[in-house]
């Protein structure tokens, strides 16, 4: 059985349906380097990808406003124990700006991520609609205007 062809130059003629199969790597121009300018100074927008907007906002109650333009906000969250998978509460403190000084401990309001303002202070400090208070119990009913039994 005589092969025409050595075998290696069967396979040097097909193609690697991707560059890096086999330790081979390709330049991929479309990633942002930091060192690099480009057109825009900005990373291209992955068009329709939708974007992730994780600890972008959080909700929490203020808990210390003696700072001046800022406010201790504490947000609340329920997380699964990790040895009991029961879900306990978690805590944790965030530094907010308040540029109005406009809160008081107790006030709820809503955290939104910027630009860092000091070491600690990412967020900002907007305020939440108040919720809907328990509604008011029904009054008990007044004089009907029957006479009782017991009254004649």
């Amino acid at each position: 059985m005589l092969l025409t062809t050595p075998p290696i130059l069967q396979f040097k003629s097909l193609s690697l349906a991707t560059p890096f199969l086999h330790g081979a790597t390709a330049p991929t121009p479309h990633l942002f380097k930091p060192g690099t300018s480009s057109a825009s100074g900005a990373p291209p927008s992955a068009a329709g990808l939708p974007v992730i907007k994780a600890m972008r906002s959080l909700q929490g109650r203020v808990v210390c406003a003696t700072n001046d333009k800022t406010v201790a906000v504490e947000v609340v969250r329920l997380a699964p124990h990790p040895k009991y998978k029961r879900r306990v509460r978690m805590k944790k403190k965030y530094q907010a700006h308040d540029p109005l000084n406009q809160f008081q401990v107790g006030d709820i309001v809503q955290l939104e991520k910027g630009r860092p303002i000091s070491k600690t202070k990412t967020f900002w400090a907007v305020p939440v609609a108040p919720r809907a208070g328990p509604k008011e119990a029904a009054a008990p009913p007044q004089e009907l205007g029957i006479p009782l039994e017991s009254e004649s």
